[in-house]
């Protein structure tokens, strides 16, 4: 039987005031979140500011999910470094904990730099963990590392890497090139990144997403990453959202939703949200979604 990967919540981090992960609040949204239908979290992703949180804190989190019961199987880990040692090392500590899959983004300190020395890159990588490397997800999001991975560089990875390079997330926001993804590639797992494409791309052939929006709009995007339904309120709200900074937008939307204001801080160098802009998110989200219930 084929398992499609449906809907993984890109699991936001929260921190107590001390700047230390608030690792209890973040189990119980994972937890609210596999309730609610995702069919795993993804730890340490953009959203989850992945790029400000050291390995010994990652094995902490990963340890205290697994020992709270979360299947390691339902935990997607996301790497997003530079160094091909450092992302290696990242990777190889998830994969020994027995986690589904590997988020793993191309270098992004380096700018307008060839296909080549992505590809070396990535080789380097795989190259370093060895024989354990599997089940990797390379991460498209061209907005954020300023990297963006050509389908061609794509196709080298699956041909060179058959049993590594398992799927792409992709974050690009570009349709014309999601598209051509999914005709090109059935034989991976393709993840849309941008809700805005989300159905349309599950009808072609997309496996479902790894999702910001999932964090407090779970069931609405499950209905888009699983049946490919279309819905014009989660695709409006992505334009909310995409009015600030996304990552803090998001943790403004999980306070809402929690009552939980350690949602709102945010690791430097990100800065939270004013207080204007968590009311204006908070009314439009209002308007689209509570207008059903009436």
């Amino acid at each position: 039987m084929v398992t499609v990967f449906g809907l993984s919540v890109a699991l936001a981090t929260p921190f107590e005031s001390s700047g230390a992960i608030a690792a209890e609040v973040m189990l119980a949204q994972a937890k609210r979140s596999l309730d609610s239908g995702c069919a795993s979290v993804t730890l340490f992703g953009t959203t989850g500011e992945g790029a400000s949180i050291g390995s010994q804190e990652r094995e902490r989190i990963l340890d205290a999910f697994i020992a709270a019961g979360v299947q390691p199987g339902q935990i997607v880990v996301g790497v997003l470094v530079d160094a091909a040692e450092d992302a290696a090392q990242q990777m190889s500590q998830a994969l020994s904990k027995g986690v589904g899959n590997i988020l793993l983004a191309p270098p992004s300190y380096f700018k307008n730099v060839s296909d080549d020395g992505i590809f070396a890159w990535f080789a380097d990588v795989f190259a370093h963990v060895g024989d354990t490397a599997r089940d990797v997800l390379v991460y498209n999001i061209p907005s954020v590392t300023m990297v963006a991975l050509s389908i061609d560089l794509i196709s080298r990875l699956r041909k060179a890497f058959p049993s590594i390079v398992t799927g792409v997330k992709d974050s690009s926001g570009d349709w014309p090139y999601t598209e051509t993804l999914l005709r090109q590639h059935g034989d991976l797992i393709i993840l849309i990144g941008d809700e805005r494409h989300l159905a349309k791309g599950v009808r072609m052939g997309g496996q479902g997403a790894i999702s910001g929006m999932a964090n407090f709009a779970p069931h609405e995007v499950r209905a888009m990453a699983v049946d490919g339904n279309d819905d014009p309120r989660v695709e409006q709200f992505v334009g909310e959202l995409l009015k600030h900074p996304v990552t803090p937008a998001v943790k403004v939307m999980v306070a809402k939703m929690t009552g939980d204001d350690r949602w709102l801080a945010v690791r430097p160098p990100l800065t939270s949200i004013s207080a204007d802009g968590r009311r204006e998110l908070a009314l439009a989200f209002d308007g689209l979604f509570r207008t059903k219930a009436a």
